[in-house]
């Protein structure tokens, strides 16, 4: 007698289980193409502020670290770095200097006692916690145990193709070299952070279209390169 009552249960089981997974899915997909991706609670914080930066979500703060830092780039470009840090130290103490004193000649003109007038500032705690500090160096050791077992790989030739790619790439860079140094190259990069994301953006279905036609071209070749490579077919017929 309980096989009814199981048998008349399980669609309103099965109902609100495939509701809830709809709700979940409707919940995860929800939200626009360029938003912030979910990547949790503590690692989403500095993710999603670099993405809404480069992004261009908020156009003022977007400016303006993009326009101070190709400003340092370009002094950089044309004086050295201890001329370049030592008038940005001189120019922020001017700054602060000169409202310091202002504030105090207001405060002594109105005979008032406001105080110090970074005392807000001066008060944050901004020191670091040994917690911190170890979630930092552990977080960064991933990233370099990752990057010297990639370099073992390709130097150590585990897959051919991928050591010759970095050699070709390394060839070109020596052009590269050649013609621009380093902070040219730093410049460069900087513009394209903060304008390819925006144009992908904006062009996604175009791009992505010749992208896909170029790394079929790609792949195409390298896999005539693997059949010609003595040792690669083996390789992957293991």
């Amino acid at each position: 007698m309980a096989e009814p009552s199981a048998a008349t249960q399980s669609p309103s089981v099965s109902s609100s289980s495939s509701g809830a997974e709809s709700s979940a899915l409707g919940g995860g997909g929800s939200g626009s193409p360029g938003a912030c991706p979910a990547l949790g609670a503590k690692s989403c914080g500095s993710s999603c502020a670099v993405h809404d930066l480069i992004f261009w979500r908020d156009v003022k703060k977007t400016g303006f670290v993009f326009g101070t830092t190709l400003i340092m780039l370009l002094s950089l470009a044309a004086f050295s770095v201890i001329s370049v840090v030592s008038y940005l130290i001189l120019a922020l103490l001017s700054v602060t200097i000169s409202f310091r004193v202002y504030k105090s000649v207001i405060q002594a003109v109105q005979k008032s006692e406001e105080g110090h007038p970074f005392k807000a500032y001066l008060d944050v705690d901004i020191t670091l916690s040994s917690e911190a500090f170890h979630n930092y160096v552990n977080a960064a050791m991933v990233h370099i145990n990752r990057a010297l077992k990639l370099i073992i790989r390709l130097f150590l030739v585990e897959d051919l193709v991928d050591s010759l790619k970095l050699a070709v790439f390394m060839w070109l860079m020596t052009y590269v070299g050649a013609v621009f140094n380093g902070i040219t190259l730093l410049i460069l990069a900087e513009l394209l952070i903060f304008s390819v994301p925006i144009v992908y953006e904006k062009y996604k279905t175009q791009i992505d279209h010749y992208v896909g036609i170029a790394r079929d071209q790609t792949k195409s070749i390298v896999e005539k390169i693997q059949a010609k490579l003595p040792g690669v077919t083996k390789k992957k017929a293991e």
